[in-house]
């Protein structure tokens, strides 16, 4: 029997902090979130983390993407219930509607071709691909240990032009390769 992480990290406690009335239309307790769970919720509030190009504020709505299968079973259609602002778009191929893209462990033979798309587009990547950040990548979620780990590649993010709030970047492992 595998052990589920236990997520007792800083990361921990702002995801509950700030996404308490998000977790608390989740069905199940926080500590009993899975991986992918928390991934879920973290990847559903990054937009209120960026500073959108230009001084643009947030898409209305902001439309997430996952391209490849879908490795957050249906945690983001839980999350996505009954809130208009974001609009969840999984197994995507065309992503010009995007405005963040999470690129699953599926599509690693293909990372640099999504990068390159989503770059010209101006949009932020986000995956857990190990090296995804260090690759081209903007924001990588790594599991840690027993923890989720944010790894934020600020280069490529000033490149297109975001940037992401002290409160993220205090938590994250920042990155300029």
């Amino acid at each position: 029997m595998t052990s589920r992480p236990a997520f007792t990290s800083p990361l921990r406690r702002l995801l509950l902090a700030g996404f308490g009335c998000l977790l608390a239309t989740f069905p199940v307790q926080a500590q009993d979130v899975s991986e992918y769970g928390m991934k879920a919720v973290l990847f559903y509030r990054l937009p209120q983390f960026i500073y959108w190009p230009g001084g643009a504020q947030q898409p209305n709505p902001t439309v997430l993407c996952v391209a490849g299968r879908n490795p957050f079973g249906n945690a983001l259609g839980q999350i996505e219930q009954g809130r208009g602002q974001i609009e969840v778009r999984l197994g995507v191929s065309e992503i010009t509607a995007c405005h963040l893209l999470f690129i699953a462990g599926s599509e690693a033979a293909n990372l640099g071709s999504w990068l390159e798309r989503a770059h010209a587009r101006q949009i932020v990547t986000v995956s857990d691909l190990p090296g995804f950040a260090r690759s081209g990548g903007m924001i990588e979620l790594p599991l840690d240990g027993e923890r989720i780990s944010i790894v934020v590649n600020r280069r490529v993010a000033r490149r297109i032009g975001y940037e992401f709030s002290a409160q993220l970047l205090r938590l994250a492992r920042v990155i300029e390769p």
